[in-house]
């Protein structure tokens, strides 16, 4: 029996990762911190419920078949997303609560991520290999 890796088409992971960027830019331009929550909220949807409405959105824009496009895996996509959900939690609430420095630390970590990866090297990618590594290797030495 074959496995089956679930994917999703690569521009609507692009698409989220541009919403996260410039959500997180307008953010800071406004200075309305609230916009935070609309990538947050996003996020959260995806994560709990698989429906991520900005990348349904998007979707509506695809001009070919979603499997004609580069895949992204699936996995990989929701660990991702639990950093950029979690970045984003910390951001926000920060900002609320008057913590501006955490707030500009955890958004400016959020949004670098997101266009480090639209520029092609995935940080949460690496993260998650990297760990995956590290629990083969203590698999195999038996601790």
């Amino acid at each position: 029996m074959q496995n089956t890796v679930r994917t999703i088409p690569r521009p609507l992971v692009r698409t989220n990762q541009w919403f996260i960027v410039l959500s997180v830019l307008s953010s800071w331009i406004s200075g309305q911190e609230w916009i935070l929550a609309i990538p947050l909220l996003a996020g959260l949807l995806g994560l709990v419920f698989n429906y991520n409405p900005v990348m349904r959105l998007a979707k509506l824009f695809l001009r070919k078949s979603p499997s004609s496009y580069i895949p992204e895996e699936h996995s990989q996509q929701q660990f991702n997303q639990v950093i950029a959900v979690v970045c984003l939690a910390l951001g926000l609430a920060s900002f609320l609560i008057g913590w501006t420095i955490a707030g500009y630390v955890f958004t400016i970590m959020v949004a670098l991520a997101a266009f480090v990866a639209i520029l092609g090297f995935c940080i949460g990618c690496f993260i998650r290999f990297q760990w995956q590594q590290y629990r083969y290797r203590k698999s195999r030495s038996g601790t």
